[in-house]
């Protein structure tokens, strides 16, 4: 199986990067992903339940980095085992290119093959399923790396931190009335608080 590819996300080609080699967030973006555990800065451990056609299995899988070039390029290997119903193995070259607007441009080349029971199912189902899978990776790694990185749960927006300062603060009517002919000192404000790793992806498609 060969399939090639690209999907353009609205982020840095550095924090992409960064999130393609992160494990929480690609665990959270593969497609039944049960677990993703880092063995060393070139692999990791994977553990994917999936359904091909009407075979549905779990998978262990392992896959290895080679030829980095961070944050522009590397090249991936990687096998994944399901038991009875089968294996699979390739390898693939990931690509990122900045783009107009701050973007960043993902491209991918794979080849693969599977034997076993699912080699049973015949090329288009195997085709139609790594694509619907890969789709979905990148729908979800999309949202997921296009979230701003600075926002945290319960921390009050710049616009509302403003907002509050300002109906906290004096009026200048208050703070000097212009018919009295005396100084008025208002009391002070309250103060405004200070503001304040694509490997897996692959290791799916292989394992569809």
């Amino acid at each position: 199986m060969e399939m090639k590819g690209e999907q353009r996300i609205a982020a840095s080609r550095t924090r992409v990067w960064e999130a393609l080699n992160d494990p929480e967030v690609l665990r959270q973006c593969i497609p039944g992903c049960q677990s993703l555990e880092k063995e060393g800065d070139d692999r990791l451990k994977a553990v994917v339940e999936i359904k091909i056609g009407p075979i549905g299995a779990r998978f262990n899988g392992a896959v290895a980095i080679s030829d980095a070039h961070p944050p522009e390029s590397y090249t991936i290997s990687g096998e994944g085992q399901g038991g009875t119903v089968g294996n699979a193995k390739g390898g693939a070259r990931v690509r990122l290119a900045e783009v107009d607007g701050g973007a960043t441009l993902l491209s991918y080349e794979v080849e693969a093959q599977v034997g076993g029971r699912l080699a049973q199912l015949g090329g288009p189902i195997i085709d139609a399923t790594a694509k619907q899978l890969a789709g979905r990776f990148f729908t979800k790694f999309g949202e997921v790396v296009e979230t701003p990185a600075v926002a945290k749960a319960g921390a009050p927006a710049p616009e509302a931190v403003s907002a509050g300062a300002e109906a906290a603060a004096p009026s200048p009517a208050v703070a000097a009335p212009v018919a009295a002919p005396q100084y008025v000192v208002a009391p002070p404000g309250p103060v405004a608080p200070a503001g304040g790793s694509a490997w897996d992806w692959f290791l799916e498609m292989v394992l569809a």
